[in-house]
Formats: structure tokens, sequence, C-alpha cells
């Protein structure tokens, strides 16, 4: 029975890891392979990204909501993963809604917007993370695995363990992180399917 596995990435064009979430999805998708993967790049491209004022915290509901229903998730970490900070400019959190501001999802050219978020209250205990916080969206993603206790598989854009481009929220994974890219017997690189499959429980 296939899986629904999340995909976290950084899908920045120029520097990005997305040759590593293609090939997830060919895995995904094609008749060899067993698991059912979600491309996050499709999500974004939803109901609610269409939105004209669709906010960074619309978006991390949404992950929220793709995290709560999938059965893993899967954290590619390339060598810029620690420095995006795409998501993390909300400071309503601790700020009155008149004295913040964001800029609506790929609306970067007609500037920022006062927040809409009319009133904030604490999540319990046992809930997801809130949607308004200043995480980037790669951590706030990590942290909703994280807390709904989703099995975490962490892999590196690599053929080698690169421990150091583990953001530090991800520090208590160093040891189970695993490169992605493996050589095959022609000395291509490929992805390690074996390993993805084992950690995923398919063995």
């Amino acid at each position: 029975m296939a899986k629904r596995v999340y995909i976290s990435a950084d899908y920045s064009f120029d520097s990005g890891d997305r040759n590593v979430v293609a090939v997830l999805n060919q895995w995904g998708t094609d008749n060899l392979h067993k698991v059912d993967f979600i491309d996050m790049a499709k999500v974004v491209s939803g109901s609610i990204s269409n939105d004209p004022d669709c906010r960074p915290c619309d978006l991390k509901q949404e992950f929220n909501q793709q995290i709560n229903a999938s059965s893993a998730v899967i954290f590619v970490v390339g060598d810029m993963t620690a420095y995006r900070k795409a998501g993390s400019s909300c400071s309503r959190a601790t700020e009155e809604r008149l004295n913040c501001s964001c800029t609506p999802y790929k609306h970067n050219a007609n500037g920022s917007k006062m927040c809409k978020v009319f009133q904030t209250f604490s999540r319990e205990e046992d809930s997801d993370v809130g949607n308004i916080n200043s995480f980037s969206y790669l951590r706030h993603e990590f942290e909703q695995a994280k807390k709904r206790k989703k099995p975490i598989i962490v892999v590196y854009n690599s053929l080698r363990k690169e421990t150091s481009w583990l953001p530090s929220y991800m520090k208590d994974y160093e040891s189970d992180a695993q490169p992605f890219w493996i050589k095959n017997y022609l000395g291509e690189k490929v992805g390690n399917y074996t390993y993805i499959k084992r950690v995923l429980g398919y063995a």
C-alpha cells in the first residue's frame, strides 16, 4: 500500500534542491516504486496560494494540514538550507496588528500590506504549531512534523554526510541524516531508493 509522504525542501531555482524532489516524485509516479509522495511545489500551487491575499500564515496553516495527513516527512538538506529565511518575517506573535505588515505570497512587486490577523491566541500543548510565528517555512514544517510525532527522514543533497549543512533546529537528527545520492555499479549518481524504502518501512 502506498504511503503519503510529505517532502520539505528548498525550491529555489538557482541553488535549491529540486533535483532530489524530482527523483522522489519520479519514484512516486512510476510503476517500479511503491511510495506516493506529496510534492510541496504542487501544494503551494493550490487554492491557498492562488488567493492574491495569501500570507505566510496561510501557507503555514496549509503545511500543517498536509503534514497531518502524511505518514512520514522527508526533509531535504542542501548547502543553503540553513540560510533560508522565507516565511520568517511575521512579527504578529509579539506585536499589535497595526504595527505589523507582510507581503502576500508571490506579490512582492506590490509591496507589503497590513497584517490581516485581528486576534492571536496560545495553542494547546497537543495542537498544531501555530501558524503565526517567525519561523521560516522550512523550520515551520520541521517543527510541525516533530510536534505531530511524524517519522522524520533527513537526507543531504550530496553523496556524503554533510553535517555542517544541518540547520541548528535539526541537530538532534545529525546521527540519522544520510546522503540521498549514491553511485551505482556504472559509477552514475543515483538516488538511494533502497535506503528510502527501508526507512519508510518497505524493507
